[in-house]
Order: structure tokens, then sequence, then C-alpha cells
């Protein structure tokens, strides 16, 4: 039987780099992963963005981190994560757009992001290739940027090795041990039980992603995340002509926004968010989702018809009713801390959050950190979506 002071389950792109902030913090961490690998599960779907270009504080906030660590990883860590700092564009075709985009400017500026309106003729300027029929303008943060989903991960969980965090693979967890205590919540964490041995700690990290609320069933809670599957695709390489990632907000019969960028290497990227969502584990592509996407981006972008596509692949997005993560200590149980519900921005908020819960555990939380914490508060009142989910 092993004693460690923190136990995180799930070896992706939040539990990952929260094993290397909390092993350089001087703890003694194991990671737990039913895969075989780091970033087996929603992580090697991920298309790599990474914007502090949201609505939410909290988000906007831990994001400006993640942009920061990633894009100085490499003069810190020596691994290349083809970090490209293209930027990201909200482009808007109809008032609504632009009146959404540009409401939302006062609280993004008001927590440091680098970001303006852009009316069509200075928009074309950076996106020259925009269908220009009815284009009003669009937002554009300079700062956002893209890199390799695999390298990043790969380095996460190499520099959290050379810091002394132990990963253990192919190993599902089966129960979370807690005993009863006379004072405060009805029980604490003592460890976990897996399908091949016993770990003791006195901290247990939910950072399960799709697979969190199963987690959370062990203990008798009943999370309210589930997954939603969403595809992507990419091009064959072709000479680079697009710097930021394009995002269009706008709902039509089948989804809603979409968003694509051109890798470093010429290939586009593509996603699309699915209107219904599509809930349940599956990750088998569909027939619906290449002609759907395809026929919005040439609309939006007419230079993409002629590109050909080479894969598509779909992923989970663990949501949560209101678009944001879960992240806090459970009142019930000391010692179980989720950080879940990351819908579909894990790779983005993982490592900014990885180090709040680092600071979480070690007892180091700053002002900003308690104003995160209570806008992601696992027991808050789920009211509304954020607006650029």
């Amino acid at each position: 039987m092993a004693t460690y002071d923190v136990i995180i389950i799930g070896a992706g792109s939040v539990g990952t780099p929260a094993a290397l902030w909390m092993a350089q913090a001087g703890l003694k961490v194991v990671v737990l992963e039913r895969l075989p690998s780091q970033g087996q599960g929603s992580n090697k779907a991920a298309i790599g963005g990474i914007r502090a270009t949201h609505s939410d504080p909290a988000k906007i906030r831990l994001c400006l981190r993640t942009l920061d660590i990633v894009k100085h990883w490499q003069e810190t860590y020596g691994h290349a994560l083809e970090w490209t700092q293209g930027g990201y564009a909200f482009v808007a075709y109809r008032e609504q757009e632009e009146q959404t985009l540009k409401a939302l400017l006062k609280i993004q500026k008001a927590y440091g992001l680098n970001i303006d309106w852009y009316d069509r003729d200075d928009l074309l300027e950076i996106i020259p290739d925009l269908n220009r029929e009815e284009l009003l303008g669009g937002t554009f943060s300079p700062e956002d940027g893209h890199c390799s989903t695999l390298l990043a991960g790969h380095a996460y969980y190499d520099a959290a090795r050379q810091a002394g965090a132990e990963f253990r693979f192919n190993e599902r967890v089966v129960e979370i041990l807690t005993r009863e205590v006379a004072h405060g919540p009805h029980r604490e964490i003592i460890g976990v039980r897996t399908d091949k041995e016993t770990y003791t700690a006195p901290v247990v990290v939910n950072a399960a992603g799709a697979w969190a609320a199963q987690v959370g069933a062990l203990l008798g809670f009943d999370h309210p995340v589930r997954p939603d599957s969403h595809e992507g695709g990419i091009t064959e390489p072709v000479a680079h002509f697009l710097g930021p990632m394009v995002v269009d907000i706008r709902t039509a019969p089948g989804s809603k926004n979409y968003y694509f960028f051109q890798l470093h290497s010429g290939q586009i990227v593509f996603c699309i968010t699915p209107d219904p969502s599509i809930w349940g584990f599956d990750c088998r592509e569909t027939s619906v989702f290449l002609p759907q996407v395809a026929r919005r981006m040439v609309d939006l972008m007419p230079r993409l018809a002629a590109i050909r596509v080479r894969r598509t692949w779909r992923g989970l997005y663990p949501m949560t009713p209101d678009g944001s993560p879960l992240v806090g200590w459970a009142r019930e149980v000391s010692g179980y801390l989720m950080a879940i519900g990351m819908c579909g921005q894990g790779f983005m908020l993982g490592p900014g959050l990885g180090e709040l819960l680092m600071r979480m555990v070690t007892q180091q939380l700053t002002e900003d950190d308690q104003e995160t914490l209570e806008i992601l508060s696992p027991y808050r009142r789920f009211e509304g979506m954020e607006a650029l989910k």
C-alpha cells in the first residue's frame, strides 16, 4: 500500500499539469489513469486552440495564465509545443452577433484581455479571405493561439515525472476510500482502490474529464457532467494564408458555432458544435458532420472550397448545465477536490487550472483565486449559459 499527499484521477488536460505543479510544490503525487498512456481520453481529440477570449471572468483569468505558460514553455522546459500566436477572431455578419461581441469587450478588457472590435475593412486586413458580403466586422485578440495537443500533453507529462510525480496507467479506480469523522463533514478521504492496487492519501482530485460523473458516483455524488460528442477534421496541407482561429457564433439548422484555423504545417483544422447536443460516449464519426461543417466554412471563406479533407474524428465534451467548469472542495467529504466539467475547454484551461489546484491543496490561495473559485463553485446555481462557450 503506497502513501501519497495527493491522488489525481485522470491523466488528461487537467490532471497532468496539476500533477506537475503539485510535484514542483513538494507534494508526493500519483496520477491514476484507466487508459494506457497520458492524454488518451478526450485530450487527444482536442484541436489545440488556446484562447483567453471568454465571457466568464474565471475562464479569462485561467486561460491568460495558460497562454503565459505555453508561450514560455520551450525556453523554460525545453519541449517544442508548436506554439503559434495567431490570435482568435470572432466574426459578425448580423447585428445580434455584433452586439453580443461588443457587449463582452468591457468585461474582457477589465480582466486583462488584449482584444478590440474591428470594423469590416480593418478585419479584412487581418483575414483577407473572409466572405465580404454582409460582413460587419468582428473582435480580434492577437495573443491567443494554438499548439499541438499531443506535444503539449507529453511535455506536461515529462515535466511532471521529472518533478517527481508518479503515473499509474491501465488502472481503473473502483473505490474511493473514506472514514467517518466526528466533526465537520461526515466523511474524509483516506485513499483509493484500483483494480490493481490500494493507495492512501488525504486528498483525491477528480480530473476524470468525460468520466467524472462515474468517479463522483463512487462517493455517492451525482455530478452534473454529461459527455457531448463533437466532431473535428483536418485537411491536406496548403500554403499558409490564415493567421487567426476564426470563430462564427451564428446558429444554423443542426449546428451552433463552428471554428477553424491553419496549422503551422499548412493543414486546416476545424470543428462544429452540434445542435441539439449528442449525448453519450459514442465516438464514431458520422456522415452528417463533414457536409454540414464544409457548407458553413466555404460560405464564410470561399477559398476553402478546393481543399481536400484528409481525416475526421469525434471526441467528448464533458458538459455542465451552464457551460463552465465545476472546481472546488466537496462540502460533504473532506479531501475530495473536483476539477470537472471543462466543457471542451480542458486543453486551454488545464495549465492555469492546474496551478490553481496546487494552491488549493497547499492553502496558498490569492484574492483572485477566491473570486475564480466562487464563480466555478460546484454548489453554484446554474443560470444561463456562457456567451462564448
